[in-house]
């Protein structure tokens, strides 16, 4: 029984990008989705897709590199673990790297990126940071 997905997933795209793996697949939920999501739209990712399958659907998340093979992302860690929430209100959102990476937030307004919490006026958990 897994107790954090979405760990589960960062370890997952971590020790893909780690080998250079072109794509990694992960056990669907619909939180990882939207993590992927957010993570696609920010340029960290190439894409996923939900591929159905038997027992349960599986998401396929492809991995993005240079044009000379580096790594687009050289860390990402979970913030926010079960055992230790981790929430900011949208005044105390600050940049990550002055602006070259993100935080994935989960807020009442959806799953979206510091940079899109700051827009919206939205604050929540921190999920988790990369760049």
């Amino acid at each position: 029984m897994m107790t954090d997905p979405i760990a589960d997933l960062l370890t997952r795209i971590r020790n893909g990008v780690a080998v250079e793996s072109p794509s990694v697949d992960v056990p669907y939920s619909r939180i990882k989705q939207d993590v992927c999501r957010v993570l696609v739209e920010e340029g960290f990712l190439v894409q996923f897709q939900v591929v159905d399958g038997e027992p349960r659907k599986t998401l396929r998340v492809q991995l993005k590199y240079g044009p000379d093979g580096e790594r687009v992302i050289q860390h990402i860690k979970r913030v926010s673990k079960p055992g230790c929430r981790i929430y900011r209100s949208v005044d105390s959102l600050r940049p990550v790297l002055g602006g070259m990476g993100i935080r994935v937030l989960s807020t009442s307004k959806g799953v979206m990126s510091d940079r899109q919490a700051r827009v919206r006026r939205a604050g929540g958990e921190i999920l988790c940071e990369v760049y």
